[in-house]
């Protein structure tokens, strides 16, 4: 069983609220779903605002949205990207892996979803329990398993926007997917899910619960990247799960980056410019080359 270490939630009020100040708003706030989410009818809960003003988070998410920030219209390719913050299923980081990354889509002519997909009930009152280890033992999510219900989220994600790409104008061969730690397990979970929910390219970083398991039939090109000193999941996995790629003949590339530790916070190395890399790899397979109308 993958074990990830999870940092202490400061919970705030004033500096929180100045840090989700600083992040750029949405053009739109998407449900995923017509009405409450499936399993979630007893949360009956408020989302909470926590982090610092440097880094904002979320917690406490009962209603799975994405924040849709589009490109430029002169810019934009007709790519999508779902961006999903990572945060141990407690919480989402929700500026440098969630809208700071949605902004550098956006000067790529990419169109960005920021996902806030379902999370673990963070009680302010309690000890921190162990998260994305199966099903909650106590309180308002006991018996789910909410790491499951994440990917779930994932998943509808890729259907609601293939779905309605058109009304976005986006090509519904080009609906991608990236994400960090937790978020990088929500998107293994649309890559290994079901074809309906499954992204046509994704890009897993520092992702918890890489492994070996073989592609599914169809599964789509990856992009991989984690550091080389990671601390929280290493880097053995990611390695893993390229080879698995590799071994069924598909599109992967892998950059293990010497420094950068989860989070690509240790500054000073090529994880400083992973998004280079990144936008690279778009290019190179097609995915920024401008549709026709």
């Amino acid at each position: 069983m993958l074990r990830v270490n999870l940092p202490k939630i400061c919970i705030l009020t004033g500096s929180a609220v100045a840090g989700w100040a600083q992040l750029a708003p949405p053009a739109r706030e998407i449900p995923l779903y017509p009405g409450v989410a499936p399993g979630s009818e007893n949360w009956n809960y408020p989302e909470r605002a926590a982090g610092t003003a440097e880094r904002p988070q979320a917690q406490n998410i009962v209603r799975p949205v994405l924040l849709y920030y589009p490109a430029e219209k002169a810019d934009a390719v007709g790519t999508a990207m779902i961006v999903a913050p990572g945060g141990g299923f407690r919480t989402l980081m929700m500026s440098y892996e969630g809208v700071d990354v949605a902004r550098r889509l956006n000067r790529m002519g990419v169109d960005a979803f920021v996902l806030k997909y379902r999370t673990i009930y963070v009680d302010p009152d309690a000890p921190p329990a162990e998260a994305g280890r199966g099903p909650a033992a106590t309180g308002p999510q006991a018996g789910q398993n909410l790491r499951e219900m994440a990917g779930a989220d994932g998943q509808q994600a890729v259907r609601l926007l293939r779905r309605r790409a058109a009304e976005f104008r986006l090509l519904p061969n080009r609906i991608g997917i990236i994400g960090y730690s937790a978020g990088g397990a929500v998107v293994l979970s649309t890559v290994y899910g079901a074809a309906d929910g499954r992204p046509d390219f994704a890009v897993p970083i520092y992702a918890a619960g890489a492994s070996s398991n073989p592609p599914p039939e169809g599964a789509p090109p990856l992009f991989i990247a984690v550091a080389a000193d990671d601390q929280a999941v290493g880097y053995q996995g990611s390695i893993d799960l390229f080879g698995a790629w590799r071994k069924a003949g598909l599109p992967v590339e892998l950059h293990v980056f010497q420094t950068g530790q989860h989070g690509f916070g240790k500054k000073g190395g090529g994880a400083d410019h992973y998004l280079d890399r990144v936008e690279e790899w778009l290019r190179l397979n097609g995915w920024l080359t401008k549709a026709s109308n």
